[in-house]
């Protein structure tokens, strides 16, 4: 059946209908959230469909009331689903697609059911600790979110939308079927979470931490300390893929609901710090229940509104060098310009830039260890590192196909010469982007991997997708995605982001990164204007650049001292910062005179050199210096 005939039957009221069900499965999902938060799973005993052995409960108490609510508003939803079904067959014609989405609601209805008969039967309920618990919770909770997804399909449909093809997007299918398995880890980690919240109260979230930091802690304890790291990688995920989704499939409604997921989940996460704070009572796990299926539908209906029969595959476009429009390609896989090899790859991570942030990361690993942070952990920032900052380079190249093949500097990249597609580039980024998170969480620890993980969300979405187009200040603030790396080293070696000069190595490549930028920029600020990026020197000419450089330089030197004035490090450091910030404020100077090539080339390159020296002083200083 061709698209037309799936949007061509428009039933308004039934359509409202079916996003009314969705809203009311939501209620019942909130209801069962108190339900488990109160301890009022055996409310009604362990009699199930009856409670206590009655079809109405006389004279309950509270427990039993909450749980009869629950079973209340769970058989109304059956019949709601029930008209549902009834009506998607009523009401549509033989072949449309809203025919083969409701009855998987219904069907997932019945297994939601079954499985919460099972909770009560077993006795998976108040005061139970077990694995078996858990894993019926976890097993309870994945339907849920199936459900919902069928729901919101059905809905879908219902309003007339087009046809959804999830497993035909190429590489964006697989970037978004993680992020449906990212969110059912993060959803049964939570569940599991806030059952250890319900089962072992604390007064204080330190004592929290003390009892599940404990050798001998219930598993549901352990967890408490892994789920907020898992929200947060989840959460940068989500965040990535909604800016890239939104980019490669550009109508309105990608863009609305990957907009919708990014801000969603923020407020997820304000929630979950708050929750933990106040130590989860009863009203805020079940608000933060209530966003976390909240993403859940977004994250769907940005699936959905991307997989449409129609919408533009922005990856299938070729934008030939020097050309001034790109042309789109009919065929549905882009056919390479000749046989990529090993070479084509490399190039795709820009090696070259990135052997000053694996630099960085290093580094800051030997002044964390106050020497060598052993050979296990070093292999691990190494390879680790080299794979997010490769993702990202990659992902860029994805994103700026159609700048770079009308810049000299990038008209040769993989990506524009087709001989890497782009589709190809893109999985290969997701590849590079989970290798480098694993590496990192199990060769270092998890804080780690999340920190090179934001790393990488922050220059792809920040950097790439949001700022580097619309404003002048795109490098000042998007350049903190280049300070990240050694963090991930600190965070590696001491599990924690505690030391303060963790936090100067971050401020110094934040300051550091426009001025050396700037000086790259005066050579290709020509290439720049012509592609309408809004770099400083294409936008304010080369002397109010020189003047921006000169600036940051000597806020660079000051801020690399306050490790020195702090006490945090020594005169093995001291002496070398000192020297390097004043020949680093020289080669800025120099620009004053002209912006010819090689001045500019002189200050950018010795730009790099003084971040390498400052941070290898330092590194010395760490392991010699009495400071």
């Amino acid at each position: 059946m061709d698209t037309q005939t799936n949007t061509s039957h428009k039933n308004p009221a039934f359509a409202r209908y079916a996003w009314a069900v969705l809203a009311f499965n939501l209620l019942v999902i909130l209801v069962g959230t108190v339900v488990r938060a109160t301890g009022s799973g055996a409310g009604c005993g362990q009699h199930w469909p009856t409670c206590k052995g009655e079809i109405i409960p006389v004279a309950p108490n509270l427990h039993t009331i909450i749980e009869f609510t629950h079973r209340a508003v769970s058989g109304l939803d059956g019949l709601l689903v029930l008209a549902l079904v009834a009506g998607a067959f009523r009401l549509y014609p033989r072949g449309h697609y809203i025919r083969r989405a409701a009855p998987v609601v219904l069907a997932l209805t019945i297994v939601e059911a079954l499985l919460g008969a099972v909770l009560v039967k077993r006795g998976y309920v108040e005061n139970n600790a077990s694995v078996e618990r858990a894993v019926a919770m976890s097993v309870h909770l994945c339907t849920t979110f199936f459900l919902l997804s069928s729901l919101a399909l059905t809905a879908w449909y219902a309003s007339g939308k087009a046809r959804v093809r999830l497993f035909a997007q190429g590489s964006v299918s697989g970037a978004l079927g993680l992020a449906f398995v990212a969110m059912l880890v993060l959803g049964v980690s939570g569940a599991i979470t806030a059952l250890g919240d319900t089962l072992f109260p604390a007064r204080s979230h330190e004592e929290v931490m003390r009892l599940a930091e404990a050798a001998n802690a219930p598993f549901l304890l352990k967890l408490r300390v892994w789920h907020p790291y898992i929200a947060g990688s989840v959460g940068l995920y989500l965040i990535l893929i909604a800016g890239l989704v939104a980019h490669l499939r550009p109508s309105t409604e990608s863009r609305r609901w990957g907009s919708m997921l990014g801000w969603i989940f923020l407020c997820e996460i304000l929630i979950g710090l708050t929750n933990v704070w106040l130590r989860a009572p009863v009203v805020m796990q079940v608000i933060h229940l209530m966003f976390a299926d909240f993403t859940w539908v977004a994250l769907c209906l940005l699936a959905y509104s991307a997989s449409m029969e129609g919408v533009v595959h922005v990856e299938d476009i070729v934008f030939s060098p020097g050309m001034e429009k790109e042309a789109v390609v009919v065929q549905r896989v882009v056919e390479p310009s000749g046989p990529a090899t090993w070479r084509d790859y490399l190039n795709l991570t820009k090696p070259r830039v990135i052997s000053l942030l694996l630099f960085t990361t290093l580094t800051a690993a030997f002044v964390a260890a106050h020497g060598w942070p052993g050979l296990g952990l070093f292999v691990a920032l190494f390879v680790g590192g080299y794979c997010s900052a490769g993702a990202a380079n990659a992902f860029n190249m994805v994103i700026d196909r159609d700048i770079d093949a009308k810049m000299t500097r990038t008209a040769k990249r993989p990506t524009v010469t087709a001989t890497i597609p782009a589709n190809q580039a893109l999985g290969f980024a997701l590849v590079m982007a989970l290798a480098s998170f694993f590496t990192l969480w199990l060769g270092a620890n998890l804080l780690a991997a999340m920190l090179s993980l934001c790393g990488l969300v922050f220059y792809v979405v920040i950097y790439t997708l949001l700022l580097k187009r619309r404003t002048v200040q795109n490098i000042v603030i998007g350049g903190a995605a280049g300070c990240f790396p050694p963090l991930v080293g600190w965070a590696a070696v001491t599990g924690d982001l505690k030391g303060a000069l963790a936090w100067y190595l971050f401020a110094i490549i934040f300051v550091w990164t426009p001025a050396h930028f700037w000086a790259l920029a005066l050579l290709i600020k020509d290439q720049y204007a012509a592609v309408g990026v809004p770099m400083l020197p294409a936008v304010v000419g080369d002397k109010r650049t020189v003047t921006q450089i000169i600036l940051y330089a000597v806020i660079t030197v000051g801020v690399s001292l306050l490790p020195v004035a702090q006490g945090l490090a020594g005169w093995l450091y001291a002496i070398p910062a000192v020297a390097l910030g004043a020949m680093l404020v020289q080669q800025s100077w120099k620009l004053r005179r002209g912006t010819d090539r090689l001045s500019a080339l002189k200050a950018y390159k010795y730009s790099m050199l003084y971040l390498a020296l400052l941070f290898l002083a330092l590194a010395v200083d760490a392991r010699f210096g009495s400071g």
